[in-house]
């Protein structure tokens, strides 16, 4: 017999834990090398854990929801051993044995025995022999009974009574359906949804949230992406899209700015040289925000390509752990779903982020007139023990600068 041990893979340093969520396989059925045996959720992301070699499936250590640690022994391949054929079960009880009737436990009561004399006097006044009690040897009916039966007056009917009328009741109002009876389900929360409640309710009771607001004419923005979307698909094989101008404007502010790309630690401020950029991704499983490492030194074309790859892999759970750790700022863009304004909350440590919303027309004024532009707001949550308000402003309206000229994200201006 060789043993292989199928154990929880290392997990990063900000996952202190994992949960099983389903065994693909039972024990003592045959496994390949690199089959999926289980999903294990973190509070990031899904992991598949594969077998590690062909055999059998030999023990399964942990059951399914059980709580898991990196490393930790979860079950056992054989890969010396040979699945074994199910067996056949014995038939049950009720199945080999024929049911049989229940014998009877009472047998029907007999007729009462009538007198000769007796029967031809019931025949005659219509009398039935079971209403006649007889006092005869063994019950039997006689002549005497009946005729006591016939001297004996029936007893006068009983007038019916009738119950009198109750009152007629005020009229009540009849419950609705809807309050009858309503279902309703209770399910765990998934350890993701666990973990982004914990992180979101963290963030508003350790950072000081303040939002500032600008909108920002998307009309620069749109001809320029109308004018090169073909020839960019054509030569680099992807959509130009607006997330790309997004992360483009939001980079060229924290350069200007580095103190919005910093976090606090302790009593220290941590100033990043470098600009990773997380993108809000939502997935089946809940909201996850994998990062765009080194998002300053990226084209547009490279940002657009991870972009979609996020989004992609994040509908599938294929994200890894290091996709979605750390960032040093994060964008969530709302507007996908048709949202128009909102305050995103800062994912902590990091001490900023920036909302974005759907872009619609409205009339806006410009040199004294009133014209219709694709207006979007912006929306920028930073963390005030850090981020003074003017920094903050000032941040936001170099972003929209950027957006309304693209040629500043050129020029670097």
């Amino acid at each position: 017999m060789s043993i292989v041990e199928v154990k929880v893979p290392e997990l990063s340093e900000s996952v202190s834990e994992a949960s099983l969520i389903e065994w693909k396989k039972k024990v003592g059925e045959p496994v390949k090398a690199d089959e999926i045996l289980i999903e294990i959720e973190t509070d990031k992301i899904v992991l598949e854990i594969p077998s590690p070699a062909d055999g059998v499936l030999s023990s399964i250590e942990r059951p399914n929801g059980a709580s898991v640690l990196s490393d930790q022994l979860i079950a056992t391949v054989d890969t010396e051993a040979v699945a074994s054929a199910p067996k056949e079960e014995a038939p049950k009880a009720e199945e080999a044995a024929p049911v049989r009737p229940a014998a009877q436990t009472a047998a029907a009561p007999k007729a009462p025995t009538v007198m000769p004399a007796a029967e031809k006097l019931m025949a005659n006044s219509g009398i039935d022999a079971a209403a006649v009690a007889g006092t005869g040897l063994g019950g039997r009916i006689t002549k005497q009974d009946v005729l006591s039966m016939l001297k004996t007056p029936a007893p006068a009917a009983k007038p019916e009574v009738k119950p009198a009328a109750k009152p007629a009741a005020a009229p009540r109002a009849e419950l609705s359906p809807a309050f009858g009876d309503r279902p309703e389900q209770r399910v765990p929360m998934s350890r993701l949804r666990v973990r982004v409640a914990e992180r979101l309710v963290q963030s508003q009771s350790d950072c000081a949230i303040l939002t500032t607001f600008n909108e920002v004419n998307m009309a620069p923005v749109m001809a320029l992406r109308a004018k090169y979307k073909e020839s960019f698909e054509k030569k680099y094989g992807i959509k130009l899209g607006f997330m790309s101008f997004f992360v483009k404007a939001a980079v060229h502010a924290l350069k200007q700015f580095p103190i919005i790309n910093a976090s606090i630690e302790g009593r220290d401020i941590i100033y990043h040289g470098y600009i990773d950029i997380g993108i809000a991704v939502g997935s089946p499983r809940g909201l996850v925000v994998p990062v765009l490492r080194d998002a300053d030194q990226k084209s547009f074309a490279q940002i657009e390509r991870e972009i979609a790859d996020f989004a992609a892999r994040a509908k599938s759970g294929k994200l890894t752990l290091e996709e979605l750790t750390g960032g040093t700022f994060t964008i969530s863009n709302g507007g996908v779903y048709g949202s128009l304004f909102s305050t995103p909350i800062i994912n902590p440590p990091q001490s900023a982020i920036l909302g974005v919303h759907g872009t619609k027309p409205r009339p806006v004024a410009e040199n004294g007139e009133v014209v219709i532009r694709p207006m979007n707001y912006l929306a920028m949550s930073y963390d005030h023990r850090l981020i003074d308000g003017k920094e903050a402003v000032l941040a936001l309206v170099a972003m929209r600068d950027a957006l309304e000229d693209p040629a500043r994200l050129l020029l670097d201006l």
